[in-house]
């Protein structure tokens, strides 16, 4: 009776309609930053819903929601949230960064612009504003401002790459080549392990026309970023100016590798491949193109030609009236037209073709002026010059495919340069789906609790847990209220406790988890699952405490918590009971060796990877975290052979790390 009392008035916190003054505001305003910083968006904005309708007149819940919503991509609701903050606390510098975030999302930059400078009169020496400010400047093509604020940028922090990456591009808009290869220069000294330094600078050697320079460093800043279609496809043009038209291919085929629709990609392929005469395939990016475009005339000609040349008359004759429709002075669309009609037969057709070509040339031959192609080899996507069908495509923005031109800083996405090891495994209902599934996590203890069908759903072994739909939300708070009736009904059954722990935790309220973990433990002291789930959610807690703070509204409690190294031997402790209990589970002697390496204690961590290895010789995770602590106890040569090893198995940023270890180790 007691716990279902205790229960009515949890559900209380989740139903504030009812009674508003009721709800601890400062506990679920907990659990929501929890969520948010866990990434379960929609989790989080209803919890800060909760603390809203209760307390209206509070900042912080606005400007949380407002973040949650940025990460969901609603950016209008995320303006409206942070301004609501501002309204009540016009000194958050945060929400002036979160609404200037937005605000670009919408392509609102001088909006933008002016929460920056807001935003940096209370916090003058914030890279991430000074960063953002630049990039909108540049956006709306104020390069004195930009400039200027880049220059205040490098004042402030002489070592931040980015600075003069945009410098660079700042220089080239103001036609000062020699300030950008300096910055370019400076830009790579600094850090030659980010792949955006060699990209900038042989994007500058491209447009100054020095394209085995450009080749060179485009190489360097793949062999950094192997993932980047990008890189690939400036490369592809630094070799075709330099007739290398086999190996720009093989560019256009890596980049179309990792983005299958890049327009560009398939357009200049095509282009390609009907230069070395492999026509079919060449169609098949013409058909690609025009599947993305049907309005694109070029692709249509150049399919139109291949058609012709395969064959296929009467398609060719389709493509060249559709591209003569809309250029009815196009006249090399008339003499290719004229040529397939007589092939299908069509004379009279043929002959007005021709009769059309005669006529024009007469009158070029009187003065007449007609439109011709240009001398470049390559033209700008926008460009709509028919004549110049034949020419490969750049982007309009000749750096459109630097990456750190749109990196706006302060999404909780922000690429973190700092190599990380590979995550916790937990004990979830839900996973993300993953393009290449690189293993099958299974113990047969988990198998045969799932068999029993004890649980409300099947119980899976991972560390690539998936956020819940706001469906799935309501599902767990409905599975709470019918476990703590079953728990009612049998206060001593281990399972209802640990599946109503297992909804808490999924809900993110780790307190109201944690308590039910140790009641599960109480009823069966032998039950390793929950040993091994309130390990995972000590640790979660612990990393909570110590997150990055760049959105937190932080309370003077907050900046006094501590994480220090003896905290984690609560979930060491579970850990080794895990492993006394179900000595065969290689997932726990993993995320021992995950905390091991937490605590610095490297060479206990390595032993735990070698008995995880031991246990699953295809266990990427412990190979990749092996290797990384390896190299941290200075074995670079073992630590490479591991992540050699995670590579073959499907980690494949592991290959990257590779790629700067090595060269520290030829240096």
């Amino acid at each position: 009776m007691i716990k279902r009392i205790l229960y009515l008035l949890y559900i209380g916190m989740f139903f504030p309609v009812v009674a508003l003054s009721q709800i601890n505001t400062d506990r679920v305003m907990t659990i929501g930053k929890n969520a948010l910083y866990f990434e379960d968006y929609v989790l989080s904005i209803q919890y800060f819903n909760q603390v809203i309708g209760a307390k209206p007149y509070l900042a912080e819940p606005y400007f949380y929601r407002g973040l949650a919503k940025m990460n969901l991509d609603d950016y209008q609701g995320a303006e409206a949230d942070c301004s609501q903050a501002l309204e009540r606390n016009p000194f958050v510098v945060n929400a002036y960064q979160i609404r200037g975030i937005s605000r670009i999302r919408q392509q609102n930059y001088q909006g933008a612009i002016q929460d920056y400078r807001k935003a940096l009169k209370m916090d003058p020496e914030n890279i991430s504003l000074w960063h953002n400010l630049a990039l909108c400047r540049m956006h709306e093509e104020e390069y004195a401002q930009a400039r200027a604020d880049l220059d205040t940028l490098i004042r402030i922090s002489p070592r931040y790459t980015d600075a003069y990456l945009m410098r660079t591009e700042v220089s080239l808009k103001q036609k000062d080549t020699l300030q950008a290869m300096t910055d370019a220069d400076k830009a790579i000294e600094m850090d030659r392990y980010n792949p955006d330094t060699w990209s900038s600078r042989g994007m500058l050697f491209l447009q100054r026309g020095k394209y085995k320079d450009a080749e060179t460093d485009l190489t360097e800043a793949i062999r950094l970023s192997v993932r980047n279609a990008g890189v690939y496809i400036n490369r592809a043009l630094a070799r075709y100016h330099q007739n290398n038209l086999r190996g720009a291919m093989s560019d256009y085929d890596l980049a179309l590798d990792v983005d299958r629709n890049n327009f560009i990609g398939h357009y200049n392929r095509g282009l390609l491949r009907a230069q070395v005469g492999d026509d079919n395939r060449a169609i098949e990016d013409f058909d690609f193109v025009l599947k993305m475009e049907p309005d694109n005339l070029m692709a249509r000609f150049n399919r139109g030609l291949l058609r012709d040349r395969t064959g296929d008359y009467p398609g060719a004759i389709e493509d060249y009236s559709a591209v003569l429709e809309e250029y009815p002075n196009f006249l090399a669309g008339y003499q290719y037209r004229a040529q397939a009609r007589r092939k299908v037969g069509d004379l009279k057709g043929a002959d007005a073709d021709e009769f059309k070509v005669l006529k024009a040339q007469i009158e070029a031959q009187n003065g007449t002026k007609k439109q011709t192609a240009s001398n470049d080899k390559t033209r700008k996507k926008s460009d709509k010059n028919v004549e110049n069908y034949r020419k490969i495509v750049v982007a309009d923005n000749d750096s459109e495919d630097d990456r750190y031109k749109t990196d706006y800083r302060g999404r909780v996405q922000d690429k973190n340069v700092t190599i990380l090891p590979q995550p916790m495994f937990a004990l979830n209902y839900y996973e993300r789906p993953e393009e290449v599934k690189r293993q099958v996590n299974y113990y047969k203890g988990i198998d045969d609790l799932n068999a029993r069908r004890v649980l409300p759903h099947r119980l899976l072994i991972t560390n690539n847990e998936a956020s819940l739909s706001e469906e799935q939300v309501k599902q767990h708070f409905a599975s709470i209220d019918e476990q703590t009736a079953a728990i009612v009904k049998e206060p001593g059954n281990v399972l209802h406790y640990y599946a109503r722990a297992l909804d808490f935790y999924l809900v993110q309220d780790f307190d109201n988890a944690l308590k039910d973990l140790d009641e599960a433990i109480r009823c069966d002291s032998t039950f390793f699952p929950a040993y091994f789930s309130r390990a995972l959610i000590y640790y979660k807690q612990l990393e909570y405490r110590k997150r990055d703070r760049k959105f937190e509204v932080e309370t003077v409690e907050e900046q006094n918590l501590q994480v220090r190294s003896y905290d984690y031997n609560k979930v060491r402790e579970d850990l080794d009971r895990v492993i006394e209990l179900a000595p065969d589970f290689v997932y726990a002697y993993y995320n021992r060796g995950n905390i091991l390496a937490v605590m610095k204690d490297y060479r206990a961590a390595l032993v735990d990877y070698n008995k995880a290895i031991e246990l699953d010789p295809r266990f990427a995770d412990a190979y990749y975290n092996r290797g990384l602590t390896n190299i941290f106890l200075g074995n670079n040569r073992q630590g490479i052979q591991d992540l050699s090893k995670a590579g073959e198995l499907g980690i494949f940023s592991a290959y990257n790390i590779i790629k700067r270890f090595t060269t520290i180790e030829e240096k």
